[in-house]
């Protein structure tokens, strides 16, 4: 079970001058429900190395049980420090695709070639495709083999406008990843701000917030099972 988790390199919040880039616990949470299930995982970013972890969740209050098992984990943490270069990653190597958040892929992974060919590949050959928080921004442009959005007449989930708006940054980020998927004609829902909200369709799998990147990767995990199974 070979598992592709790709991470933002974005580091820069807009033109605010303050830092950005992925959400700590939408890494951790997921990278150690699917080491636990004994995944092979592999970690890349657009521009390789040690991507940049948003300064906001590694605060004291943003810390959770997985981030602080991640903070005494050192080969995590040296895994982290060289990630893949995106663009040496191919779809055939790996079962399953996973994009953890943080304002970060708004600006560099929504917007990537390769990117979008590594998830068109991953979604149309049937292999699960996750994405959790602000990371469903990755389906921005990802089209469906019929042509359409990748998300159209999908049930989808994502970051809020509401959750948006209570961080303060509607008017920073480049798009809200709610109105983003609404255009692209997603089924979109939502649970309450803040509480874990996961919706499965078919072979995607996306969660609402930083809360719900556990439960986001464990349904990709019950693809895979059930994939296997089939």
């Amino acid at each position: 079970m070979k598992i592709l988790m790709v991470l933002t390199s974005h580091d820069q919040l807009g033109d605010t001058g303050n830092k950005t880039g992925f959400w700590l616990e939408e890494f951790a949470a997921p990278y150690y429900v699917f080491k636990d299930a004994g995944a092979d995982i592999t970690l890349a970013s657009p521009l390789g190395g040690q991507p940049p972890i948003d300064p906001s969740s590694d605060n004291d209050d943003s810390q959770t049980e997985d981030t602080r098992r991640f903070k005494s984990d050192d080969a995590a943490q040296k895994q982290l420090a060289i990630t893949e270069n995106l663009s040496a990653v191919e779809a055939g190597d790996f079962d399953a695709i996973f994009y953890p958040g943080g304002h970060g892929p708004l600006w560099d992974l929504a917007e990537s070639e390769k990117s979008k060919q590594l998830i068109e590949a991953f979604y149309n050959s049937g292999k699960p495709v996750g994405a959790v928080c602000h990371a469903p921004a990755v389906f921005r442009h990802t089209v469906r083999a019929d042509g359409k959005p990748l998300v159209s007449g999908l049930r989808v989930t994502g970051f809020t406008n509401t959750e948006e708006e209570a961080v303060g940054l509607t008017d920073v980020v480049p798009f809200l990843v709610e109105d983003m998927l609404k255009s692209n004609d997603g089924k979109y829902e939502k649970g309450d701000d803040w509480a874990d909200f996961v919706l499965r369709d078919g072979n995607l799998v996306t969660g609402q917030n930083p809360a719900s990147s556990a439960g986001a990767a464990k349904q990709l995990l019950a693809l895979l099972e059930s994939t296997a199974v089939a």
